[in-house]
């Protein structure tokens, strides 16, 4: 295993992949540039590698949305690791079985009508986001809240300087549009594909929590850029992936962070950063709904 601490930029703890200087600069073979060097520090690792996180303002990453967006449905890594890491997350199920929602140290599956059931401590997920959930921001928004308005809110509460945080809403939602899809089959089709299929729901006067993740445009083949969000609501019976939602007052809980350690499953390499512009239109598709 090779291992170095960049000052400040970025850190690989990568099995099989080169590091190389060029210039006065680091890059893994897969080509680190500058946009990856900026204020979001990634350090990737193998299963063997992992150990619990106990850090605050850490996100931990299983795989890659750019793998998932290629069809890579089938994670190494079970919930039970996964709760080593985070209390506060989403992603989904091995067979992109449903939607995954993290909240309180729970975990839960939205399946593909929506309907909420616990997660099982030995499933496996190909691609999950969690935080040792640690809010340095904690307010409350007066409603009527459309879902636009509601996230330029959130940008404006989340300091400057920070690219990434995590976030939880919680109240009562006059609407949550919300998604899943069913679970697939080998051969496995990309999620672009499968997106298609995916059934459309609406929740109306519900209580729950809203939460997720936002990242900077650049991080997209690693991340979505922007808002990713999660639905579940307060009595665990109903959830989905957030289209569009509208509320009439929430309490707000932002994380702010700089780290993000990212589990690579085998035959999973980080991604060139020049696939992030090619990507952002698949994942506008598989994300937008």
């Amino acid at each position: 295993m090779l291992s170095r601490r960049l000052p400040r930029l970025w850190r690989g703890a990568l099995q099989g992949n080169r590091i190389a200087k060029i210039g006065e600069d680091w890059e893994t073979s897969g080509v680190l540039d500058e946009r990856w060097i900026r204020a979001l520090h990634v350090e990737t690792m193998r299963e063997e590698d992992l150990h619990a996180e106990h850090e605050p303002h850490v996100l931990f990453q299983a795989s890659t949305i750019g793998a998932l967006l290629d069809g890579a449905y089938e994670g190494d890594l079970s919930f039970a690791e996964l709760a080593e890491h985070g209390d506060l997350g989403l992603g989904t199920l091995n067979g992109l079985d449903g939607e995954m929602i993290a909240v309180d140290g729970s975990f839960f599956r939205a399946d593909v009508d929506g309907a909420v059931h616990p997660v099982a401590a030995e499933e496996k997920t190909p691609f999950a986001v969690v935080s040792q959930f640690a809010p340095s921001i904690d307010t409350t928004l007066a409603g009527p809240l459309f879902h636009d308005g509601l996230l330029t809110r959130l940008d404006e509460l989340v300091p400057a300087g920070a690219p990434s945080c995590a976030i939880r809403l919680d109240g009562r939602f006059e609407l949550v549009r919300a998604r899943s899809v069913p679970r697939q089959s080998p051969p496995y089709r990309p999620l672009t594909e499968v997106v298609a299929e995916q059934h459309v729901f609406e929740l109306h006067d519900v209580a729950g929590t809203m939460l997720g993740f936002r990242f900077p445009d650049y991080a997209e083949g690693i991340e979505v850029g922007g808002y990713h969000l999660h639905f579940i609501s307060e009595d665990r019976t109903r959830g989905g992936h957030v289209l569009d939602s509208r509320s009439s007052g929430l309490r707000i809980r932002i994380d702010p962070s700089n780290d993000l350690h990212v589990e690579l499953p085998p035959r999973i390499d980080l991604a060139d950063p020049d696939l992030a512009a090619s990507t952002h239109e698949a994942i506008e598709r598989a994300e937008g709904g």
